[in-house]
């Protein structure tokens, strides 16, 4: 549940407008997380990417209470350049004045332009010209992002490495987590009927399955450990389904919703992180790290430098690289001491909520709303 914004300190009223290159519906993630937060103090206008259509272009509005609303561009063939002209009227429409407008895609960059924001925000959760089928252009649109941005966000630590000399006003927020909905893990005691069968251990991994996966490491430890099982939760994307291990130990359970989440990792004896190590993992600072602590497993993961600092440093995470150090330290952690565990999980975790970030994120866009509101006063008087 989102906390009120009297529960969650004082912070800024406004609304946002939120340019996002991922459907709202999709994966429950870093997006979804900050925009129902900030749907707390005003209202929040998920833009998502155009689906095609026969007739007048159109933005679908969608009304999904509690202040936020996810639009969805009906765009006629050759009208992709109305996109500036809808998004203006959607502003128009809904009375839009004390407004932010917050990217996740430099793609979106030029739909934004008839707007007169009170605040720019990037919000860069990652790289997305290492991942597959990114756009030539996508680099030269960031760069004009980054030039129109009064704030930017980085996803990790080490994106923020990467992201910090191009703009004067960046700042990194690494994957939070909602410890309270996670932890319901920890009480769960029923098996879900589609895990019921599989038998112990089960080793999980929840999220999408693409080519950031190590499909070969993951069938390598599957092979290694045939009495081992290892679930995967997620949906298939950019990927074939045929390239991907099969074998009688591994269990496909596709894409569950986010509310199903702490009932399925109940039903793990530890959960895994087997991204693959390239362009598209260089800089990812994997939300589900700190959502498998606060559901109490242990977890082991390739060496993703977010994962190992801070994670691996603090023995809050296994770090492995080969399959045969992958299955070693899946021994391990099968073997460790859960309650010690996951009280130093609990003491890390309880310092990175996605409140806390949502809270110190506000007041970063404050800075700026407040700044520039003076400096228009001060140029006012001076002209009076």
């Amino acid at each position: 549940m989102i906390k009120s914004s009297t529960d969650l300190g004082q912070t800024k009223a406004f609304d946002v407008i939120c340019f996002s290159h991922l459907r709202w519906d999709f994966v429950f993630q870093r997006p979804q997380h900050l925009m129902t937060r900030f749907a707390s103090n005003g209202r929040v206008f998920v833009i998502e990417e155009p689906v095609p259509h026969n007739g007048e272009s159109f933005i679908e509005v969608s009304d999904r209470g509690e202040n936020l609303f996810v639009c969805l561009p009906h765009i006629s063939e050759g009208d992709s350049d109305w996109m500036p002209e809808l998004v203006e009227r959607l502003v128009s429409e809904r009375g839009l004045e004390n407004y932010v407008a917050w990217f996740y895609t430099p793609m979106m960059l030029g739909w934004a332009s008839q707007l007169a924001p009170n605040a720019v925000v990037y919000d860069c959760m990652d790289q997305l010209s290492a991942f597959k089928n990114a756009p030539p252009e996508l680099m030269e649109r960031e760069r004009q992002l980054f030039e129109k941005a009064d704030v930017v966000f980085t996803g990790g630590k080490s994106l923020y490495e990467a992201k910090k000399g191009e703009h004067q006003n960046v700042h990194a927020f690494p994957s939070s987590i909602d410890v309270q909905h996670f932890s319901q893990a920890l009480e769960i005691t029923d098996d879900l009927p589609e895990q019921a069968q599989i038998g112990r251990p089960r080793i999980g991994f929840v999220g999408v399955i693409d080519e950031r996966t190590d499909i070969d490491l993951l069938g390598a430890i599957a092979d290694l450990r045939p009495e081992w099982n290892y679930i995967m939760v997620g949906p298939v994307v950019k990927i074939s389904e045929e390239d991907l291990p099969r074998r009688s130990n591994i269990h496909y359970l596709g894409q569950r919703s986010y509310d199903q989440l702490p009932a399925i990792l109940a039903g793990w004896d530890a959960a895994m992180m087997p991204f693959a190590l390239n362009e598209s993992t260089r800089y990812i600072s994997p939300t589900k790290t700190p959502e498998y602590l606060a559901a109490g497993l242990a977890v082991v993961s390739t060496p993703i430098t977010d994962v190992v600092d801070p994670y691996g440093k603090l023995g809050l995470v296994h770090i492995a690289t080969t399959p045969e150090e992958f299955v070693n330290a899946l021994q391990s952690a099968l073997n460790e001491d859960a309650g010690a565990r996951r009280e130093a999980a609990r003491k890390f975790l309880s310092q990175n909520s996605w409140d806390e970030t949502f809270v110190r994120m506000n007041e970063l866009i404050a800075r700026v709303i407040d700044r520039d509101a003076e400096l228009a006063d001060q140029a006012a008087q001076a002209a009076a």
